[in-house]
């Protein structure tokens, strides 16, 4: 008889989001996994559950499963928790929950916060349709090329910026998206919570107006329009206008053709033909 393995949600913020249910998980198993022992022992201390800690994070994960797996085969109980919300949306323990499921072990979700479906309550846009796309890339050109890889998506988009990097990932996005709504929310649950609503430019003015800018960010973006995707960017004039705007985003100039193209529903050699007919 095998132990179960329970994903437990952990408050983002505020401890008194911890549930009833999250708190008697973590005071009855045999061991906790977590990111950052010294992080999570502030939580166990509140939910009094004075159980084993052991870190698993991104460097070590692969070495833990083994441990981790054996230990539930010997019918111990394990909970795994993230540092803040639910565990493995952008934080480790993918690959504990798959070796799991490859044991034939138990796994078992104990529901709690998570911020991206914090923000996407709070936002003020369409949730019928959401994809979170995790935290943007650190180096412009990548994250002018992921954001280029959803810019057709007809779904609300959520992802992570950290407070270093947020001014500048907004001017990207008043340059790739200007009239798209933006929700910028900021310390969900905390004391300093915040969430900022305009279209990209105007929030990137509230915040460079600051003399610092603290705490995560989860921006919660307004989906592409049916109309916007409808445009006929086949049009040579149409077309170089785009390549122009995806250059200016950071993209190689035969990046940004291949990105335009992709929207046109044309591939890269007929998008190419086109601007050079142009030219001429």
């Amino acid at each position: 008889m095998a132990g179960v393995l329970y994903i437990v949600g952990t408050p983002i913020g505020n401890l008194e989001d911890l549930s009833i249910r999250a708190q008697k998980i973590l005071q009855s198993v045999s061991i906790v996994a977590c990111e950052d022992t010294r992080q999570s022992s502030k939580l166990m201390a509140a939910a009094s559950a004075h159980r084993p800690l052991l870190s698993l994070h991104e460097h070590n994960e692969s070495q833990r499963c083994h441990e981790l797996i054996e230990r539930l085969l010997r019918d111990e109980d394990i909970a795994l928790i993230s540092d803040a919300g639910t565990p493995l949306i952008s934080d480790p323990g993918y690959r504990l929950v798959e070796a799991a499921v490859a044991a034939g072990i138990q796994v078992s979700p104990i529901p709690g916060a998570s911020a991206v479906l914090s923000a996407l309550s709070v936002a003020g846009l369409p949730t019928d349709q959401f994809a979170f796309i995790g935290f943007l890339p650190h180096k412009s050109v990548a994250r002018a090329k992921l954001l280029e890889k959803w810019a057709t998506i007809e779904a609300t988009l959520v992802c992570f910026e950290s407070p270093h990097r947020i001014l500048e990932t907004l001017e990207q996005l008043s340059s790739l998206w200007p009239n798209r709504r933006l929700a910028a929310c900021r310390e969900l649950t905390k004391m300093h919570e915040e969430i900022l609503r305009g279209n990209p430019a105007e929030i990137h003015e509230k915040l460079r107006q600051r003399n610092s800018v603290k705490g995560e960010f989860t921006l919660v973006i307004d989906r592409a329009s049916p109309e916007q995707n409808e445009a006929n960017l086949a049009n040579p004039m149409n077309l170089k206008e785009e390549v122009i705007r995806l250059i200016a985003t950071g993209l190689s100039r035969m990046d940004a053709i291949k990105t335009a193209a992709k929207s046109a529903g044309l591939n890269k050699r007929a998008a190419y033909d086109l601007l050079e007919k142009e030219k001429q």
